[in-house]
Parts: structure tokens; sequence; C-alpha cells
């Protein structure tokens, strides 16, 4: 049996819930029920299909990312959008920040499959947002402000079982 696997950076409870009042606005404004299904989170390796068999090797990979870096804050400021016709997307704008990307090259290094640009982004509408929804939502959302920061600690791998689970986690741990 196949199942889906990714890898990501989760803010505190109390910023997926702040997250959670925006997805619900899609949902109940634009139509965007997928907004939903997912918390909050920085995804560094999207979403990718192993069979269940081999979730020890994923577990053996996960461990070899080398965490050896400063817990580190990251500030979200602001909405961003990727405008694609097909598939449109609303995100909440993590700032720049070198430790993110830093993360990002070392879970690129051992899971080398991954060929996709790093864009760091908390997504809050996606999937069923159609582009004429996202076109009146972006013009509310563009000037929105929304800002806040959270330290990460540490990293996630995460299991699809009709919802996203963690199945371990992986400490940030200094130089």
């Amino acid at each position: 049996m196949k199942k889906m696997y990714f890898i990501a950076i989760y803010p505190p409870q109390e910023i997926i819930d702040e997250v959670k009042v925006f997805q619900k606005d899609l949902a109940l404004n634009f139509n965007n029920s997928k907004a939903l299904k997912n918390d909050a989170h920085i995804t560094l390796l999207p979403p990718f299909e192993r069979e269940l068999t081999m979730e020890n090797d994923i577990h053996v990979e996960f461990d070899k990312i080398d965490t050896h870096i400063s817990s580190f804050e990251i500030k979200l400021n602001g909405f961003g959008s990727f405008p694609n016709p097909n598939s449109p997307v609303l995100f909440i704008q993590p700032e720049e920040n070198e430790s993110l990307k830093q993360l990002f090259l070392n879970v690129k290094e051992v899971f080398t499959f991954n060929k996709r640009s790093f864009n760091p982004h908390m997504t809050i509408g996606y999937r069923n947002l159609t582009f004429e929804y996202y076109l009146k939502a972006w013009e509310i959302y563009k000037g929105k402000e929304f800002k806040t920061k959270f330290i990460v600690d540490k990293i996630s791998l995460l299991r699809h079982d009709g919802k996203w689970i963690s199945i371990a986690e992986k400490k940030l741990s200094g130089k």
C-alpha cells in the first residue's frame, strides 16, 4: 500500500489557530473548503509517495538530515500569492531567512529527488480555489496586515493517513 509523506516546519499552536481564521474566511467567503484541511506549516520537502513497507527507509533518510543549525526565528509578514490560473495559491509570507534556506538545502541534500525550488510560504488558500475567487480574495488579502514570529527548533516528518500525522521529529541542535 502506498502512502504520502512530506517534511515541514510547524509553528506553535497559537499561530496555527491564527492562520485557521484566514483559512475559514476563504472557505466561507471564497468557496475554498480545502484550505481547512491542513494546519499551517512551511514545507521543506513536498509530498511524495512511497510504499508503506519503505517507511523505515524514509525514517533512516530523515535521520540523516543535518540539523546542526541553531534554533532560529521566522518572521511572518503579510500575504503573497502564486497567481497560476489553474491552481492559484494564497499564503502568508515569511521574511527572507538564511537559516531557513540552509535547512531546506540540508533536506534536499538527503532527499535528492526533490527538484523543486524553494519558495517558503504558509498556505491559506489553494486546491479548489477557482481563479475567479482567487482574484476576489487577493484584492482583499494583498493589502491586509499580518505579522507574527516564531522560533524554529525542529522539523517534522509526516504521513498521510486520511489526514497528515507527524511520525517523526528532529530537533535543531546548534553548531
